[in-house]
Parts: structure tokens; C-alpha cells; sequence
């Protein structure tokens, strides 16, 4: 039997699918926890035995032929990246959704030229790339230029990605080649004011960390038994999502949906959707939006930012989500237990529903921040609107994972905490979206799969995501 194994060295744990080819099904999935610190195939080798028991006991002593092995990765605390653009709102803001489609955490964005200060800051990072835009195509190139001989200057030595004004291309070369500066030149992100173009910076990156982070994050042990980590996670879960959503020639997609991902430390959210306004009166305001696009919400996480989602929450938000007989529970005290205990698995009724009050509070937060919103204008000719972002209140599917959504009784409670409030007109949030669960933790494999077997991957993303409860 031919089938592909696909690999997940996530930062907590790391997951195994087996995909049956000729059956279209999951052979069986697997897990262990990642173990970086020591050798990244000691906690791979204890999810591989599990993987492997599993098909024997399923398949009895039918033999089992891997013909691809191949993984994606944020062990190590992903990809960390720090973006340089011109103005804030422009390129440098070009820059971030670049990096993000990328499946990078975005650490800091800086805009203009950059100072002393910032390049020690950035000196004394835990940086794994720096991605330098700035300037349109024939616009101002002083400002990238400036920013690239303080670099070249500095003691920066992670590989550099250069996404700006094509006219300084040659100068940046020369300055880079100079200073023995590892870079790698691609399109610019904004070529022109209107014309956003993230894809070529995204693959850039994406090549980059094959090549390079790979290694330095400990994971090379890994490619003699696999045939490749050819992504970071996030991104794996980008493409499945484009995937689902735009189908392929032979397979029809699901159309316009967003994703939600809460994890220990971040929820992230994918969003596939022109996102153009659904009203004739408003007029789209600031940088076209990608169809494919992911926000990182890195104080809104369940465990490492439990303390950080309090903050940026409140306390009455989350006691909201709470039912009657727990109102009146130490919110703060239950937050600081999950922050100093980062591998806490709910044991008790009142944990589970304190767990799923603090998701259904960050998937609303999360969902705010990501969707668009409206901004009104008066003007001698009536009130003008104006909308900032994506519209994605006509959203067809709204996709939960995540342990603390996949392991709920009342998934579709924390994923509707997400939808369109109306006492918050302005925010362009999904209006009645229909709500899918990803209970076998799949996107991250059928992301994969995108480029060997799209057919495939759709087809088994179609049949896998379930109904929330």
C-alpha cells in the first residue's frame, strides 16, 4: 500500500499523519512532544512507533510503503522575523503581511531609516530573518539604502531578504557583497501604491528557511529520515486554506472562509476573501488586502500568553463567557496557574469551561483585529464611508483548531464569539457563517500536500473537517 507520511515538528508537540493514497483516508495520526533542547528525533521516534502500531492493529500485516515523507516546523519558536519598510502604513505594513503569509511571527516592524538604537535592538534579537523593503519601484530608494549600510555595518549575521525599490537592487548588492552579508534579492512587495505583491517576498522566505533556518534551529537530523522540511507550520495551514477555499480544476473549493487557530502562546487567523465592501457607499480605504491573508495575535494565547490575554481582554470579557454557576471565579488567579504551567491539560469541569471562556474571548478579540472595520467622514457632501481592511461578513465557513476547540464540547459557542456584533457595527465580522472543526489536526499535513497531490488534499479536507458541536 502506497502513502505519504506528513510530519508536524510543532513547538509543543510533534505530529504524524499517515494518508492512505488509494483509499483517500487517514491511515492513522500520532504524537509526541517535540524535543528540540536535545535531539529532535527522540520525541519524532515516540510518535513514529505509536504512528506504526496504529497501522499494523489497523491494517494487519498489509505493508505499508511511504513514498514521500515530508514535514513543516515552528519548533523552536517558528520563524521569527523582523520587517524594515519606509512609511509605516505602506511598505513596512507590505513588509509584515508578507513575512506573515510566509508563516513567520512577525517580532517588530520598523519604518523610515533606522537608528542606532534599532540596529542594537536588532543586533541583540532572536531574529532568524531580516526583511528589508521600502520605497515603490522608481520612488525613493534613499531610505532602503541607508537602512542597508547600517546593517551591513552592524553585527546583524542572519540572512537577509531584500523586498524593496527594484531601482536600488544594484547599489544594495554592492554594499551587501561588501560586508560578506547573506541576502537574497526578490520583488518588490509594494511595486506601486496600489498593487500589493507579498507572494514572491513569501516563497523568498519560505527558501530561506529551508535552507538555512532548518539547520540552525536544530532540525537537519530530521532530513535523513524525511524527504524535507519544506515549510514553517503556519504556512502549511495557509495554503491548505487557499486550497479548501479556491478548490483545483478537477475539485470544487468551499469558497470564501476564514480559519481559526488558538494555540498555548498565539491565535492565529486565516482569512481567504477579496474582502471588498459588500455596500455601494463605502470606499476602500489603505493597501489592498491579500486574498490569503493570516494575522498573529501573539498576547492572545492559552497558555504561555494566558497573562497577556487577561490584560488585553479584561477580566469582564472573559467572566462573560462563563456560565452562571462559575461567575464568580478567580479569573486572574486561573490565568497566572495556566501561564507558570504551559503543559496543563484541564482536569476538572471547572478548568474546561474556564479553558473555553478564555478562547471564546480570544477568538473575539482575534477576529476583531483581522476583519475590517468602518470609518465615517463628514464632508460638506454628507458622510462619507470608508472601510480599512476586509469586509468578511458574508464569509461561507468559519474552520476551528486547535486543542482547546478540538477537545470542546461547545465548539461552536467559542467560534461564534467571533461573529458580527451589533452593538459593534463598524467591525466587519463574519454576519452567519456555517462552522467546521478540524478534530484530526490535518490542515498543517494537507498544507503538505498542496503541492504533490492538491486533489488529494482537498478531497480529504472535504471529508475530514466535521460539523462543530
Amino acid at each position: 500500500m502506497n502513502a505519504y507520511l506528513l510530519i508536524d515538528f510543532g513547538s509543543t508537540y510533534t505530529k504524524l499523519t499517515a494518508v492512505n493514497i488509494e483509499s483517500e483516508e487517514i491511515l492513522a495520526t500520532a504524537k509526541g512532544i517535540t524535543t528540540i533542547e536535545d535531539d529532535i528525533m527522540i520525541g519524532f521516534e515516540k510518535a513514529y512507533s505509536e504512528l506504526k502500531l496504529k497501522i499494523n492493529t489497523k491494517m494487519a500485516f498489509e505493508k505499508i510503503n511511504f513514498i514521500n515523507k515530508i514535514a513543516c516546523s515552528s519548533a523552536g519558536g517558528g520563524l521569527k522575523i523582523y520587517a524594515i519598510g519606509l512609511v509605516l502604513s505602506l511598505t513596512a505594513e507590505a513588509a509584515k503581511k508578507a513575512a506573515l503569509g510566509a508563516g513567520a511571527r512577525v517580532m517588530k516592524t520598523y519604518s523610515y531609516d533606522l537608528n542606532n538604537a534599532e540596529i542594537k535592538e536588532i543586533e541583540n534579537s532572536d531574529a532568524d530573518i531580516i526583511l528589508l523593503a521600502g520605497g515603490t519601484n522608481g520612488g525613493n530608494k534613499n531610505c532602503i539604502l541607508h537602512n542597508a549600510r547600517l546593517i551591513a555595518k552592524s553585527k546583524i549575521k542572519v540572512p537577509i531578504v531584500i523586498a524593496g525599490n527594484t531601482d536600488a537592487h544594484h547599489e544594495i548588492v554592492n554594499i551587501f557583497d561588501s560586508a560578506k552579508i547573506d541576502y537574497t534579492i526578490t520583488e518588490n512587495v509594494l511595486p506601486t501604491l496600489d498593487n500589493l505583491n507579498v507572494k514572491p517576498a513569501r516563497e523568498a522566505i519560505r527558501n530561506v528557511f529551508m535552507t538555512k533556518i532548518v539547520e540552525a534551529k536544530g532540525l537537519k537530523k530530521a532530513e535523513s529520515f524525511i524527504n524535507g522540511i519544506v515549510m514553517p507550520t503556519p504556512a502549511a495551514v495557509l495554503d491548505a486554506a487557499e486550497l479548501l477555499s479556491k478548490g483545483t480544476d478537477k475539485e470544487e473549493g468551499l469558497g470564501d472562509l476564514i480559519i481559526v487557530d488558538i494555540g498555548g502562546a498565539t491565535t492565529d487567523i486565516h482569512s481567504l476573501a477579496q474582502g471588498d465592501p459588500t455596500k455601494m457607499d463605502v470606499i476602500p480605504k489603505g493597501l489592498p488586502e491579500p486574498f490569503a491573508k493570516r494575522t498573529v495575535e501573539g498576547d492572545l494565547g492559552m497558555r504561555y500568553s494566558s497573562l497577556s490575554l487577561l490584560e488585553a481582554v479584561k477580566t469582564k470579557k472573559i467572566r462573560s463567557y462563563l456560565n452562571d454557576t462559575h461567575k464568580e471565579i478567580d479569573i486572574k488567579k486561573h490565568c497566572n496557574y495556566r501561564h507558570k504551567n504551559i503543559m496543563m491539560v484541564p482536569q476538572t469541569y471547572e478548568e474546561t469551561i474556564f479553558d473555553e471562556a478564555m478562547a471564546a474571548a480570544a477568538t473575539e478579540a482575534a477576529m476583531t483585529r483581522h476583519c475590517g472595520w468602518i470609518e465615517n467622514l463628514y464632508t460638506p457632501m454628507g458622510t462619507m464611508y470608508f472601510q480599512c481592511g476586509k469586509d468578511l461578513m458574508d464569509i461561507r465557513y468559519v474552520i476551528g483548531t486547535g486543542g482547546v476547540i478540538v477537545h470542546s464540547q461547545n465548539q461552536t459557542k467559542i467560534l461564534k464569539a467571533g461573529e458580527f456584533d451589533i452593538t459593534m457595527p463598524i467591525h466587519l465580522r463574519p454576519r452567519k457563517p456555517n462552522y467546521l472543526v478540524d478534530n484530526t489536526y490535518i490542515l498543517s499535513a494537507m498544507g503538505l500536500l498542496v503541492k504533490e497531490n492538491p486533489n488529494l488534499a482537498l478531497r480529504i479536507m472535504k471529508k475530514y473537517l466535521k460539523k462543530a458541536n
